[in-house]
């Protein structure tokens, strides 16, 4: 077999229709657009349009709230830290903050840090630093010998407005 002999198996590759291009193609004229109107046009979006009539999606009641200020924690029960310590992916001695977490696998996402619930049982002692914890979790962490620092977090809505305000104040000093 030579390379000028290779080609794809028959069907394999189907040309596009050409449409518009005379009587004898089967697709000319109105090239399968019927005739007249808007529909007929290219780049038309009309899609959800009832012809005046309000759309189903405006007629059907709103449902649901959507807080655009609620904080986004990653949430870490104490279960899982237990296990990841006995796996060795956490060490005992240092403090436990969500970077070492991150470290570990155990908080995924959380812009505004981590927040300590109590499914599970802890049974090491462990020092904590992070931005909220649960009663039950604060209970048995003391419990266990260890203990929760929470930290105050800064949303990162503020933080952008705080970093825009002190690039204005330095432009005003020059």
């Amino acid at each position: 077999m030579k390379l000028n002999q290779l080609s794809d198996n028959a069907g394999a590759r189907k040309s596009k229709i050409r449409v518009g291009r005379g009587i004898g193609s089967g697709k000319g004229k109105t090239a399968g657009r019927g005739q007249k109107g808007q529909k007929s046009r290219e780049g038309v979006s009309i899609a959800g349009f009832e012809g005046g009539q309000m759309p189903l999606h405006m007629r059907l009641p709103k449902r649901g709230f959507n807080n655009i200020f609620a904080k986004d924690y990653a949430e870490v029960n104490l279960g899982a830290i237990q296990k990841a310590v006995d796996a060795g992916k956490l060490d005992a001695n240092g403090t436990i903050d969500h970077a070492a977490l991150k470290a570990a696998n155990l908080a995924r996402g959380g812009k505004d840090g981590v927040r300590l619930l109590a499914k599970g049982e802890l049974t090491t002692k462990l020092s904590f630093l992070v931005a909220g914890v649960s009663g039950s979790a604060r209970e048995a962490v003391e419990k266990a010998g260890g203990a929760v620092e929470v930290i105050k977090v800064v949303p990162a809505a503020e933080k952008a407005a705080a970093k825009k305000g002190t690039v204005k104040a330095a432009r005003k000093a020059k």
